[in-house]
């Protein structure tokens, strides 16, 4: 059965960038200094939050920079199989 999506890439790409910007403010951390924590330049912090738009690498850092680089290492962990196929896949 073929699922909906009921998000765009780019809204989905927002919302994880909101969620950053939340961290950051909660921890009272300025996009400048969060620049100075991570070695991502302002400009890509700011066009980041305003856009979601960043690197794989920048948002790697970023989530080191703010502590949460755990919940980068676990993303994709606990996948759900789709079909019987996947799991015969599997252990191939």
């Amino acid at each position: 059965m073929e699922q909906l999506l009921w998000e765009t890439a780019e809204e989905l790409d927002q919302k994880l960038a909101q969620r950053i910007r939340n961290i950051r403010k909660r921890r009272s951390i300025s996009q400048e200094k969060l620049s100075a924590m991570s070695g991502v330049s302002y400009g890509s912090i700011k066009r980041f939050e305003a856009t979601g738009q960043i690197s794989l690498i920048s948002l790697t850092k970023i989530a080191m920079a703010l502590d949460i680089a755990d919940e980068l290492r676990s993303i994709f962990t606990q996948v759900s199989y789709k079909n019987i196929q996947e799991v015969i896949n599997e252990t191939k």
